[in-house]
């Protein structure tokens, strides 16, 4: 009863703490959106490859997928209002060592840092839930979800513009501007949380899957520079095989994991899982070449030397339609029947992975190609919660949403880094921009994935319909 009536009686104290929850989800946005389109300038600001520039965006999901479990766990408790403010602090200080012109390696540096504020949006989530009431509390997270996915659209864009005409560290100073109004706001008014005991964190997991994750991809990224066969990439892979089956043995013993594995025995869990994995894959295969594409010069004979600011425009169809087809997931599920929802997703972001592999020889046939490549994803990433509601007893949902959670951002990371290490293949020795068949086999890689999760998520059992 305690607990109740704090609850009714913190919204109405803090008036703007909805607005402030939104916020923080737009900021991971913004954190987000510092990545894909800006490799190309950052390499040249660096003076690095654009392979090299890539892991600027691909060490932040990296960083996500592991920071997002260690976050939720730390702020699943009474302390969540002093770990939302410290994470902010530490995004504020990456974006500043960011923005300042230090080199890549502390540029990387800062985007680490970044990284752990992915991690932000379950616990604004968690926060909507506790510390508002009835409709409120409901939407208030229903706009949550939606909103990283929308802030991205116009991220693109308007963190391109301020790098056009301010160049790369104007666009991080942005960044630190934005970390800090949001690090005073959180300060003004997040509310504390119920007093209530923390859960054990498992330090030794966390470090088994960022050494795991760390070794793989790197091994995955440099494997062409060092080469497959020496001894650094076979090392690393070793020890990322190594990480990951130890981290996934102590998942299944220890009492408090950090990723509850167990959530995903049975068939229609793992299909959840494994689905979040391809379509993380698939997604980020396209979103890290896309603004690539798109800046390489028309003298190379396929691209189309845009500015940052069009870049950034070319993934903007792709963040609409996503959110466009999350919306419009229960009209598709009644007309195809919900079991088909997931395949239904798969073949459309499929599509858009087949016109990005051959069909762009205009600018237009780009944003088509991401225009429908967003409707694949935003059908399936709809479709995953009720899949995973379905499939684990009620108390344990928030844990399988977390595993869920880290297996999308892992897909998201290994989509950056192999498309980074697919166009360094694909360039020659002494050239200095890859040939277009490396875009064309990145198309065809997304392709190959979502066979596989069409294939994956058809197999399914049919579930009856929700009433």
């Amino acid at each position: 009863m305690t607990t109740s009536a704090t609850r009714t009686t913190a919204a109405p104290a803090r008036p703007a703490l909805v607005p402030v929850l939104i916020y923080l989800a737009m900021l991971v946005a913004v954190i987000s959106s510092l990545g894909a389109p800006l490799i190309p300038a950052i390499a040249e600001a660096n003076d690095v490859s654009v392979t090299s520039a890539q892991w600027s965006l691909t060490v932040t999901l990296l960083v996500g997928a592991v920071a997002t479990p260690v976050i939720g766990r730390l702020g699943d408790g009474r302390h969540r209002r002093t770990v939302v403010l410290v994470v902010l602090t530490v995004v504020l200080l990456g974006s500043v060592l960011a923005a300042l012109p230090l080199g890549l390696g502390w540029l990387i540096a800062g985007r680490a840092l970044q990284g752990l504020g992915l991690g932000l949006t379950p616990l604004a989530i968690a926060t909507a839930r506790t510390a508002l009431t009835g409709e409120r509390s409901r939407s208030t997270a229903a706009a949550l979800s939606v909103t990283v996915a929308a802030g991205v659209g116009l991220g693109y864009p308007l963190t391109g513009a301020i790098a056009e005409f301010g160049g790369v560290h104007a666009a991080f100073w942005f960044g630190a501007a934005a970390s800090a109004l949001a690090l005073a706001a959180a300060g003004l008014v997040y509310p504390p949380s119920d007093d209530v005991p923390p859960r054990r964190l498992d330090v030794a997991g966390a470090l088994l899957l960022g050494t795991a994750l760390a070794a793989g991809l790197l091994a995955l990224g440099e494997g062409e520079t060092w080469g497959w066969t020496s001894p650094a990439v076979l090392g690393l892979a070793a020890v990322a095989l190594v990480a990951l089956v130890g981290w996934a043995v102590w998942q299944l013993r220890t009492d408090a994991p950090l990723v509850d594995l167990r959530l995903a025995r049975g068939r229609t869990a793992a299909t959840a899982h494994g689905a979040a994995l391809l379509v993380g894959l698939a997604n980020y295969l396209l979103l890290s070449s896309v603004p690539r594409l798109a800046q390489t010069p028309a003298s190379s004979g396929y691209g189309f030397g845009t500015s940052i600011v069009v870049a950034g425009l070319v993934l903007l169809p792709f963040s609409a339609a996503s959110f466009l087809a999350s919306r419009l997931a229960r009209t598709l599920e009644r007309v195809v029947g919900r079991r088909w929802v997931l395949p239904a997703g798969a073949v459309l972001l499929g599509i858009g992975e087949v016109l990005f592999a051959f069909v762009r020889a205009d600018l237009w046939q780009l944003f088509l190609a991401m225009a429908v490549a967003g409707l694949g994803v935003g059908t399936v990433f709809a479709a995953l919660p009720a899949l995973i509601v379905s499939a684990v007893p009620a108390g344990e949902t928030g844990s399988a949403m977390s595993l869920n959670q880290v297996l999308r951002y892992i897909g998201f990371a290994l989509g950056s880094a192999l498309s980074a290490t697919v166009l360094e293949v694909a360039t020659d020795r002494g050239a200095d921009l890859p040939g277009s068949a490396g875009y064309a086999a990145i198309g065809l890689i997304g392709v190959g994935a979502c066979v596989a999760l069409a294939v994956l998520t058809a197999t399914l059992p049919g579930r009856p319909r929700e009433s």
